[in-house]
């Protein structure tokens, strides 16, 4: 899912971890575990100090990937990568003293349904408050992940994402290349969350898992945030539905609308 606000952010994971600590369930896996595959995100990083050399790797878990907005960023893709790249300040233990470390960040493991943030609130030191970046931001109905993913899950991926790419082709009557005798059959859907386009592998292949995802995912879902306030404004849902007609949910106010709407959103900016 897209969404464009802090408070909506905040909501969204107090929201994920009140689930994870409640929900019951009858199957064996625990409740954290099933809300973890489903919207859950592996993160690896790398923390590098230029100045001192020092050098070290890190491993999160998280609920939605950032979407950063600067002067230079028109598209999402570009938001999200500067997210996975960030400076921070510590202390450098060879330096004795603070210095500025780069943090490079890939995915390791992908959930189900992907989140991801415009990050358009800020705190403006100059006037000291809040404020909002309004700058539009485009967005794809499919998202690629794939080049945010480390070497590991990429290589993950390369098998689910042929098997996508031959069905997608048979579809439109190319000729495709079987290279397995098992009956392969491609179930899609991303969310904003976008929900991933994975695929079912029959059981003859042992070797890999029933489910499998691509990388690629749909979009389903959108908060925006309307006026230009950081501190006030109307948040609106626009969801898609099953037969592939988005609604627009506006309090009571239910609207049909079309998906060129949606992408003329532009990341939820004014």
């Amino acid at each position: 899912m897209f969404t464009c606000s802090r408070d909506a952010e905040e909501c969204w994971t107090q929201l994920i971890y009140t689930l994870s600590q409640t929900l019951t369930s009858e199957a064996s896996e625990p409740a954290a575990a099933q809300m973890k595959e489903l919207f859950g995100i592996d993160l690896v990083s790398r923390v590098h100090c230029a100045e001192s050399g020092e050098e070290s790797s890190e491993a999160e878990s998280v609920y939605s990937l950032k979407c950063h907005i600067s002067h230079d960023v028109n598209h999402l893709h570009e938001g999200l990568k500067h997210g996975l790249k960030t400076e921070l300040e510590k202390v450098s233990p060879s330096l004795g003293r603070t210095a500025i470390y780069t943090r490079e960040s890939r995915i390791n493991e992908l959930p189900r349904y992907l989140t991801v943030q415009f990050v358009r609130f800020f705190w403006k030191r100059e006037s000291n408050q809040k404020a909002k970046i309004l700058r539009k931001v485009d967005y794809p109905l499919e998202l690629d992940v794939y080049d945010f993913c480390s070497d590991e899950l990429k290589l993950k991926l390369q098998t689910p994402r042929q098997v996508l790419r031959d069905a997608e082709s048979a579809k439109f009557g190319l000729k495709v290349e079987v290279k397995t005798s098992s009956s392969q059959n491609i179930e899609g859907s991303l969310t904003s969350a976008g929900e991933s386009s994975s695929i079912d592998i029959d059981k003859a292949d042992s070797s890999v898992p029933k489910k499998q995802l691509t990388g690629i995912y749909d979009l389903i879902a959108v908060l925006t945030h309307k006026g230009r306030s950081a501190d006030s404004g109307h948040y609106v849902g626009w969801v898609k539905q099953d037969d592939g007609k988005w609604i627009e949910f506006d309090d009571d106010n239910p609207s049909i609308r079309k998906e060129e709407e949606i992408l003329k959103l532009s990341g939820g900016g004014d």
